[in-house]
């Protein structure tokens, strides 16, 4: 009697599952309502990740560009668009490389964003560290939450001290 391994996730199940899960990798853009999004275009070679975020005070877009240079990225604002575009460059170490398998991606890609009015795009600043671009845009000062100080009414304050007068003392 020969005992051979029991592996449930390796076999043809499992190439199944590797396909569906690249196929809806493929296809989950297709799911977003275009409604929901801000984005107005996304093209090229590859599509990097973003992450957009606000606080008080900011928005800020994250997006993931590892392995491509600083030199190798245009961000440019026009009107309320946002467009970043970059290019990761095929670089060959050796000149006869056999490869066996490229799942890199390389080339060129495109994406631009529609930016809320509340936006002050004139404060834009963009940092890169560790294969992420940050862009961070200020808000304008009327879109910023204020603090507003509540005032006690001078009657008020009378009530206030007559109460605290007829307080019995220990």
């Amino acid at each position: 009697m020969t005992l051979t391994r029991f592996a449930p996730f390796r076999g043809p199940l499992n190439d199944v599952a590797v396909l569906q899960n690249r196929l809806n990798a493929i296809f989950s853009d297709f799911a977003r309502p275009e409604a929901e999004s801000s984005e107005s275009l996304s093209m090229g070679n590859f599509v990097p990740a973003v992450d957009i975020y606000e606080d008080q005070q900011k928005l800020v877009l994250k997006l993931e560009v590892p392995g491509i240079r600083p030199e190798d990225l245009d961000v440019k604002v026009e009107g309320r668009n946002l467009t970043v575009k970059g290019q990761r460059k095929f670089e060959s170490e050796e000149k006869e490389e056999n490869f066996h398998r490229i799942e890199r991606r390389f080339g060129s890609f495109t994406r631009t964003f529609s930016l809320p009015s509340t936006i002050d795009t004139e404060s834009v600043a963009a940092t890169t560290e560790h294969g992420v671009l940050s862009l961070s845009f200020g808000k304008k000062p009327e879109a910023r939450p204020k603090q507003v100080a509540i005032k006690v009414a001078e009657a008020a304050k009378q009530v206030e001290a007559a109460a605290s007068n007829s307080l019995p003392r220990d």
